[in-house]
């Protein structure tokens, strides 16, 4: 176990730093660490190293490349919660309506224009997680008022009726909104284009403040994975519990889809592969998960801006073209066994 650990910490760090040289100018992996070396203790550089490829690794793709990574990380990390809080492998921020409401309240802040200073950098986080979690707690009431015990498969098709009709609102929005609706529309299909070092910092905190939350209700993950009866009859207070990991989960995607936009399947695939390696325990899968998911989304950034360079394609459409032939081979690959 120690060596699959080791091989996806060292793996996901590796992708990370390739991907921030890999591009138009190429930027070698010692030049990188050189790069690296001389911003953070002020070593210093050779000759062979340009100020143009310093600028390029250090103030355009290393903040875009984290980001990525960051974003992959907490999605990731989202839908390993939900996937063990419903007990089903096809939940995710997605069909729980987090994303999209996310996504409208993001999508707001951008229309007011003011997501170019530092407030609005801020705003933007908030606003994405409050949106979010007022359509987690929609869906939960919906739930409750209709299945008293809320059972996991009326709070997923509650989500996914609240995940359409709000994306519908935010096509609508979009529409509606001439002049901002290139970037909208840019947005929602997925892109770090831009990203800076302002944005790694907020995304960051955010992600530790998750990882602190849902390292204290790991035990109840693990349990309630099994079922809320069993769960029960353990004493884990399940009505609690589950509206804590839903409000960790709502603030991660929350973060995550404000700064990229809504991009899909990396909460569906990644910890279904964790677990298919580390097995069930969260206080492995959790954070394995985070580092997977951001070598992941980091890797699938890194294709999207240079496949067709020096057009960029949308990352969420990258991560798609993964993840639901994934989903369709783990399908008839469970049915067989």
């Amino acid at each position: 176990m120690r060596k699959k650990i080791a091989a996806v910490v060292v793996l996901s760090f590796a992708i990370l730093f390739l991907c921030i040289g890999i591009g138009s100018v190429f930027v070698s992996p010692l030049e990188g660490l050189q790069i690296v070396m001389n911003k953070i203790f002020s070593v210093s550089l050779p000759e062979s190293v340009t100020p143009t490829n310093v600028s390029i690794f250090w103030d355009i793709r290393m903040p875009r490349a984290l980001t990525a990574f960051l974003v992959g990380a907490a999605l990731s990390v989202s839908g390993a919660i939900m996937q063990a809080l419903l007990q089903n492998p096809l939940a995710s921020s997605y069909t729980m309506g987090v994303s999209a409401g996310a996504s409208l309240g993001a999508a707001f802040v951008i229309i007011t224009g003011i997501t170019g200073t530092i407030f609005g950098m801020f705003l933007l986080p908030v606003c994405g997680f409050a949106s979010g979690l007022l359509t987690v707690l929609l869906v939960l009431a919906f739930s409750l008022k209709i299945d008293r015990n809320m059972h996991n498969h009326t709070i997923i098709l509650f989500g996914m009726v609240f995940s359409l009709f709000v994306n519908a609102i935010l096509t609508l929005v979009s529409t509606l909104n001439g002049e901002h609706m290139q970037r909208l529309v840019l947005w929602q299909l997925g892109t770090f284009s831009g990203r800076r070092w302002i944005h790694v910092l907020i995304l960051l905190i955010c992600l530790v403040l998750g990882m602190i939350g849902t390292a204290l209700y790991h035990r109840e993950l693990d349990i309630m994975s099994f079922g809320q009866e069993q769960a029960m009859s353990m004493g884990v207070d399940v009505g609690k519990s589950k509206i804590a990991l839903l409000l960790l989960s709502s603030f991660l995607t929350g973060a995550a889809v404000c700064f990229s936009g809504i991009i899909g399947f990396v909460d569906l695939t990644v910890p279904h592969i964790v677990r298919r390696i580390f097995g069930a325990k969260h206080a492995l899968v959790i954070p394995m998960s985070l580092l997977l998911g951001g070598a992941f989304m980091a890797l699938s950034d890194m294709v999207a801006r240079t496949l067709l360079a020096p057009r960029e394609i949308p990352v969420g459409a990258v991560t798609a073209l993964v993840g639901a032939p994934f989903f369709v081979w783990v399908y008839f690959h469970d049915r067989k066994q």
